[in-house]
């Protein structure tokens, strides 16, 4: 096990990736808001974990893919998602690419090579490893990030895909958020282990222990293991420490479980703050290009829900779509009763 450290981007790429953690963040105030209002059902932000999700992101090739663990939906935008649909998707209306199937901020979509992710945890890891597998058996260099959280470590299936990764030499890189908390579990209850990246070596492949909160730091250390896995090298675990300021979703209260005083000590560890501070120690941003970009971002933000809060419900019928290549005649007729039926009927 090793620990990773920082590797300084240059000026264009470091601006892309603060770009992309701004939007994060004042996307997750704004949500977090509309969510109190009872304008979305549910929401689950990625504050303070901002540096994690969009630097590993960036390591990617627009070919590779991403299996999201619970923080990762704002890599989506990061690599050319539209808002609009991306916003849409918490509405559950027409602008849904999922058509209103599945919970608020389970975004997802093949035009960027991410799937959903599901609240079960650790399911994703095994079909992460079996979509890297796959890819290297096709002759393909496409890499598989797949994320997750430190709660994910004490289920089966990250057991299950870390053995099935290390024996078959998938081209996987595993991304572990560890934020110090499983909902309301703290990682000190969850593990014996000195660190999550040490569990790797039991797999036999390597595993680096990244800060969480440096920006440049996570890009390394997924860069390093993206072209391992490109090569042919076989997988690699990524344990980025950071922490989770907020609570685990819009129906959580972490006041009963989180103690005040350490959540405000990662506060002063903020990746945002972090990583603007180092871009005007290197003469690269100020104040005013800062309030500027603030500005930009509030504005796209608030045209694009006010364009996707807009759309039109999906039509009830859309309930036949997808569900066969080539519809069978037994759906067909459920679909031609269903639209020959008065709406408002329980018939």
């Amino acid at each position: 096990m090793a620990t990773f450290e920082p590797t300084p981007l240059t000026q264009a790429p470091l601006l892309a990736v603060y770009r992309a953690m701004l939007q994060s963040r004042l996307m997750d105030e704004r949500l977090v808001s509309l969510q109190r209002q009872g304008r979305i059902g549910f929401y689950g932000t990625g504050m303070g974990q901002e540096a994690t999700c969009i630097a590993s992101a960036f390591a990617l090739r627009p070919t590779d893919w991403l299996f999201p663990g619970l923080r990762e939906n704002a890599a989506m935008l990061l690599r050319g998602y539209p808002l609009v649909p991306y916003l849409a998707q918490l509405f559950g209306n027409s602008g849904d690419e999922a058509k209103g199937r599945q919970m608020p901020a389970h975004q997802f979509s093949r035009r960027v090579n991410q799937v959903s992710w599901s609240s079960c945890i650790g399911t994703q890891l095994p079909q992460a490893v079996g979509a890297a597998w796959a890819a290297r058996r096709k002759g393909h260099d496409t890499v598989v990030l797949a994320c997750l959280g430190d709660g994910a470590t004490s289920t089966g299936d990250f057991h299950a895909a870390m053995n099935f990764a290390g024996v078959l030499q998938a081209p996987a890189v595993f991304l572990c958020q560890n934020n110090h908390w499983s909902i309301s579990l703290h990682i000190s209850q969850q593990t014996k282990s000195e660190t999550l990246a040490l569990k790797a070596s039991a797999y036999g492949f390597p595993g680096v222990r990244v800060d969480g909160n440096d920006a440049e730091a996570v890009y390394a250390a997924t860069s390093a293991a993206v072209a391992r896995a490109r090569a042919g090298a076989g997988p690699s675990f990524i344990e980025a420490v950071t922490y989770r300021v907020g609570p685990h979703s819009s129906s959580d209260d972490p006041t009963l479980y989180q103690d005040a005083q350490e959540v405000e000590a990662w506060r002063a560890k903020d990746p945002l703050e972090r990583l603007r501070a180092r871009l005007i120690e290197r003469a690269a941003w100020d104040t005013a290009r800062d309030e500027a970009l603030r500005a930009e971002l509030l504005s796209e933000l608030n045209a694009a829900l006010l364009e996707a809060e807009a759309l039109p419900p999906v039509p009830p019928e859309s309930l036949f779509d997808d569900v066969y290549a080539e519809e069978p005649w037994h759906l067909a007729e459920q679909r031609r009763e269903f639209l020959r039926a008065p709406r408002g009927t329980t018939d």
